[in-house]
């Protein structure tokens, strides 16, 4: 199917195998192939811009859109003619973030954009100067440029701001709801006031082997999820065969992270309900997977773990023992807590019916992960795209239609359950063998794609090699960047008092989705932390 459409529009097929295909689309065709293969079945991933002017005097875009029909992915490049290219928002409504970072980072236009605002740089930062160009250095310091707000006001809704800093948030995030009454009758998101420029610290300073340890960095919480979506695009573009057993150990790591990022999100989403011992219980359970992932790893966040070509350290049979008692221990430990949370209505109520995300909304937006599949679209890179040593397991993907929080608890708590026993089978048939393949060569201008499942969703890492031991570009797509567009249709119709937990319910994660540099406009300082500062920049509100 997707070959078919491919050639019927006169795009050149330049890769092609079993996980992903390349294809250089013609201008005039770009828009006409992504709606066919949007309607065939596949859905927006993520989009990537690149400054390619060092090597053909030109800069592109690559789409990226999941196929789950057929088990690939398919990477539409175009070329930016004039610095210009056909928006796809106008048919995929999910590819509108993606192809505003491009604007705003490489300064590719998009012809006929249906909202053309800038969303990642703040609104001081200085006209012409694009971040991710290859002629912009890492250390470049640019002067900011007054930008005053222009906003309207209409007297008959209530504008009430939520963050950057609020009790009910855990990380700098802005929210203004519009109310009538206690009704949400509109919300518009602002974000990416945590940018630490990861990408271009990459590109411009960093080996192949040192990236890990910044991709796994990217998160606080799912940080291993990023490290192996990195080793796989490597992998993938240098063609390293991994070590089985090292394929085995991942999965069990992956596992662990999703069960203690998932009885975290549990215990933040009862605090917000006011069942504050289903918090102490869910953070007491958790607590033993962060000793377990110190023990396997040396480190309670799973840090320091992978390599391209492999891992460090191997799970000899002390720690399948110790992983094992865990999980029997904490098994029933975990039912027994939802068994009290499904019998108490008052939380039920709060829930149930609460932050609506229809199917055809989550689907058009371009949502992943359990708020996906809270809304019954039944998805799930473990299965659909198998990594690690996923494609040799059994475990079951659930899927509820309802598309509410309760739905979203729902799906997490199946979850857990799943990863116990994806767990226990992967530590009964672990075969033996080595743990790092360090025989290979990185070859120049490779594309890779690597995709696992984090515990919020689909987490895509795109890269082109330099050659020798560098990486050209590298865009890594957290889960939220997906998931949060779809927050101002959950809020909408709700009560004020419910936009906490709803915000909440798809468990997002604004770290995972800032990844830029920030400059200070005041005295020129490169910030590479500090979002105290970074959310005093002059932003403009996103709808």
């Amino acid at each position: 199917m997707i070959v078919e459409i491919l050639e019927k529009n006169d795009a050149k097929i330049l890769h092609h195998d079993e996980k992903f295909i390349v294809a250089l689309v013609p201008w005039e065709s770009l828009r006409k192939i992504s709606q066919q293969l949007f309607e065939a079945g596949c859905y927006y991933a993520t989009g990537v811009g690149v400054d390619e002017r060092p090597l053909n005097l030109s800069c592109s875009v690559y789409h990226i859109l999941n196929c789950e029909e057929e088990k690939r992915y398919i990477v539409l490049k175009a070329f930016a003619s004039n610095l210009m290219v056909p928006s796809i928002t106008p048919v995929i409504k999910g590819a509108n973030w993606a192809e505003r970072e491009a604007m705003d980072m490489i300064g590719i236009r998009f012809e006929d954009h249906p909202q053309p605002e800038r969303l990642i740089l703040p609104d001081d930062w200085p006209e012409g100067v694009y971040p991710l160009r290859k002629d912009f250095r890492y250390n470049e310091r640019p002067k900011g440029v007054k930008a005053p707000q222009k906003r309207e006001k209409n007297p008959n809704i209530m504008e009430v701001p939520l963050g950057p800093y609020h009790p009910t948030l855990h990380e700098p995030e802005y929210f203004e709801l519009y109310l009538k009454g206690e009704e949400i009758v509109d919300a518009k998101y602002r974000g990416f006031h945590v940018h630490r420029g990861m990408e271009k610290l990459a590109e411009g300073r960093m080996t192949i082997n040192q990236i890990p340890f910044l991709a796994e960095r990217i998160c606080g919480i799912c940080g291993f999820t990023h490290s192996c979506a990195y080793c796989q695009a490597v992998e993938d573009a240098a063609g390293i065969e991994v070590p089985e057993r090292a394929l085995y150990i991942r999965t069990i790591l992956l596992e662990i992270e999703r069960i203690h990022s998932h009885l975290l999100w549990f215990g933040v989403a009862f605090h917000l309900l006011g069942f504050d011992t289903g918090f102490m219980h869910t953070w007491r359970i958790r607590e033993d997977f962060m000793n377990l992932a110190e023990f396997l790893t040396g480190n309670r966040k799973t840090y320091g773990m992978n390599l391209v070509g492999g891992v460090r350290r191997d799970i000899d049979e002390e720690k399948k023992r110790e992983s094992l008692e865990v999980i029997k221990r904490t098994k029933s430990e975990v039912k027994e807590i939802f068994e009290n949370v499904l019998g108490m209505g008052e939380l039920l109520r709060r829930m149930e019916g609460s932050g609506l995300l229809s199917k055809k909304e989550g689907r058009e937006i371009g949502v992943v992960g359990p708020t996906a599949r809270a809304s019954g679209i039944d998805t799930d890179v473990r299965r659909d795209h198998p990594h690690a040593a996923y494609g040799e397991l059994e475990f079951k993907v659930p899927v509820y239609k309802e598309g509410d929080v309760f739905a979203r608890v729902l799906v997490r708590y199946e979850e857990v359950l799943e990863s116990f026993w994806i767990i226990e089978q992967a530590l009964d048939q672990m075969p033996e063998g080595g743990i790092l393949n360090e025989e290979y060569e990185i070859p120049r201008l490779a594309i890779g794609l690597g995709a696992t499942e984090a515990p919020r969703g689909e987490d895509v890492h795109f890269l082109i090699t330099e050659g020798g031991n560098k990486i050209y570009r590298w865009r890594p797509r957290a889960p939220t960047y997906n998931n949060l567009p779809a927050i101002p249709v959950m809020l909408r119709g709700e009560e004020l008092a419910d936009a906490p937990i709803i915000i909440a319910s798809i468990d997002p994660c604004f770290s995972c989705t800032d990844h830029v540099s920030i400059i200070d406009a005041e005295n020129g300082k490169l910030l590479w932390r500090g979002p105290l500062n970074m959310v005093r920049r002059k932003k403009s509100w996103e709808g």
